[in-house]
């Protein structure tokens, strides 16, 4: 294994998503490779940083009963009922299978994209932000120049977002690149205040599915600010003040509208 193919499997390979095969291949690798452990190791202590400072949420209690009541309903005939007090200790010993083990995996993927899906958005998008920090990955393109951003989103996007440059308002552009929301790309807008960089998600109105979104939220220190006009919508965040993150996405709802 060559250095470019082990930088290639280096993420996968920190994730526990390679086969024993290909771990114990990259590993060799790694032995003998400085710049290939130097990378394994930036990469290991990106994923701590993530788990630790990347906002997590459990699920609740009624998400619990609900998965408890679907187990029941796909016992089979004729066998009997589990009690319920060692129900889920069955269920998370791994003894689950056939049916139960379907009906298990639907219901949780189902539920999982049904909860709380405005309160998720604010967090993907605290998720996005952190992680383009840690990772110092603001910006795939690096411009003050609005005429350069653009068309730099638009030609990798199927929409055009707006870009404007409010270095007059203490809001100076500093970049843009590709992120993703919701599961689909969709342009970051990388703004600075004072010693706060801001990113600005920009989408079309109804580019995901319908949410119900606040108009602001806190999560775990960072703000987020959210509006929309002229067909389109955007999400402000940053450790910025909220009252920054409502000027700058009024400030884009007006360059929407012209």
């Amino acid at each position: 294994m060559n250095c470019h193919e082990a930088m290639s499997l280096l993420p996968v390979y920190s994730d526990g998503e390679l086969d024993p095969v290909q771990s114990a291949e990259v590993e060799k690798h790694v032995l003998g490779c400085v710049d290939c452990a130097a990378r394994r190791d930036e990469l290991a202590s990106l994923r701590s940083r993530i788990q630790s400072e990347v906002p997590y949420y459990a699920a609740p209690p009624a998400l619990r009963a609900r998965v408890r009541a679907a187990i029941a309903r796909g016992t089979h005939r004729g066998e009997p009922v589990r009690p319920a007090a060692n129900r889920w200790s069955w269920l998370t010993g791994g003894a689950l299978a056939g049916s139960v083990a379907t009906v298990f995996a639907w219901f949780v993927g189902s539920a999982i994209l049904d909860w709380q899906v405005g309160s998720d958005l604010v967090g993907e998008v605290v998720a996005n932000h952190s992680r383009a920090t840690l990772g110092n990955r603001l910006t795939d393109v690096a411009s003050s120049d609005q005429h350069t951003v653009k068309p730099w989103l638009s030609a990798r996007l199927d929409y055009s977002p707006p870009v404007r440059d409010f270095s007059a308002d203490g809001l100076p552009l500093v970049g843009g690149r590709l992120d993703y929301l919701d599961g689909r790309p969709v342009a970051t807008l990388v703004y600075k205040y004072r010693e706060h960089t801001i990113d600005v998600f920009v989408r079309p109105v109804g580019a995901g599915k319908p949410k119900s979104v606040p108009v602001s939220a806190s999560v775990r220190g960072f703000n987020v600010a959210h509006g929309s006009a002229a067909g389109m919508e955007c999400w402000a965040v940053s450790d910025a003040g909220p009252d920054v993150l409502a000027s700058l996405v009024t400030h884009l709802g007006r360059a929407a509208a012209e």
